[in-house]
């Protein structure tokens, strides 16, 4: 690892129920999210990400937002998007969001940019699905000059050209600590090397240590372009509870109605409690008590050699006060004693 572990969250900012099974609004949603931030801060917990979507069982649209109400509030937490949709973006305008986040929060911003898994924001926007990998091709060579600082000339096919254009606010630093989020093509590795951007591998599904493959040609892709070394994250779903079997029961029904509805979207079939239970046990579901969890996120760390685990603790319509309870294992015993594992 290339420095201290840092251990996160991650929230899509799923619309959620009420302690009732009834849903609730997408501002309240939204309320809550801040809530959960600044709990998290105050558990000593590094980094929480808030997802970008827009659709209806989402509540952000603007994670910068949210972010900035939590870094009002907070003072330790790092603060960033999990992940910006930077292909249906403006990558000038992503930067000057970004930069005034940093403002706010004292240096605390971080973005993760990717092209996203759900592509409801290309119609919205105005973008051709024909042209996904286009865009963000361009766009992220953009916002790589963008973070360098000072006068940006560029051109592309997918915006206007600027020509020794400065942006503001500047980042107070000099830069903006911007990771490339990675599904597991090998091109999108290798993409984040080229640009010399840390990587963040979304581990949604299967053995965490499959993706061991794309970290070995990460490096060596850095290695070939003359980059140092840089840190390597991962993010995965989950769910803490009491013991293991509360924490598979509080999240089974919310995760397959959720993995259900985008199952349906995208052509998969129902997901079964068979199948569930073995995600859990032995895929990317970092479900179970304190222990299970924390033993399950030490083996992906060492095995993957990361800088960062951030567990996605938003989960389909799970309550509110259910998603508390994770971030409070998740602080208290979780990260305490992945710390123990990691070291020994």
């Amino acid at each position: 690892m290339t420095q201290q572990l840092q251990l996160g969250l991650d929230t899509f900012g799923d619309v959620t129920l009420d302690v009732d099974g009834d849903p609730i609004s997408h501002a309240q949603t939204i309320r809550n999210i801040v809530e959960q931030g600044v709990f998290a801060d105050s558990l000593g917990i590094d980094f929480i990400g808030v997802g970008e979507h827009h659709r209806d069982d989402f509540a952000v649209s603007s994670p910068e937002m949210v972010l900035s109400a939590i870094a009002s509030r907070t003072s330790h937490i790092r603060l960033g998007s999990a992940v910006t949709v930077l292909s249906s973006d403006d990558p000038v305008r992503v930067f000057e969001r970004f930069s005034t986040l940093d403002a706010v929060s004292n240096g605390r911003a971080e973005v993760i940019i990717g092209r996203g898994s759900f592509t409801e924001s290309f119609p919205l926007f105005g973008f051709k699905l024909a042209d996904y990998e286009r865009l963000f091709e361009e766009k992220i060579e953009l916002f790589a000059e963008l973070l360098k600082g000072g006068p940006v000339s560029w051109s592309g096919s997918v915006r206007a050209p600027l020509t020794d254009q400065l942006v503001f606010p500047p980042a107070e630093s000099g830069s903006i600590t911007t990771w490339v989020g990675v599904g597991g093509t090998p091109e999108s590795v290798v993409r984040a090397a080229h640009y010399g951007f840390p990587l963040m591998l979304a581990i949604i599904g299967g053995d965490p240590l499959r993706f061991e493959p794309f970290v070995g040609l990460y490096k060596r892709a850095l290695g070939q372009f003359g980059r140092p070394e840089l840190p390597i994250g991962a993010h995965s779903p989950g769910h803490v509870g009491k013991t293991d079997e509360d924490a598979l029961e509080e999240l089974y029904p919310h995760f397959k109605k959720n993995r259900d509805r985008i199952g349906a979207e995208r052509g998969w079939p129902p997901v079964t409690r068979p199948e569930y239970e073995n995600e859990a046990k032995s895929g990317a579901l970092f479900v179970g008590s304190p222990e299970t969890v924390a033993q399950k996120i030490a083996r992906a760390v060492k095995g993957l050699g990361l800088s960062r685990f951030d567990l996605k603790y938003s989960n389909g319509s799970m309550p509110h006060e259910l998603l508390m309870s994770s971030i409070d294992l998740y602080g208290n015993e979780v990260i305490p004693r992945v710390r123990e594992l990691v070291a020994a």
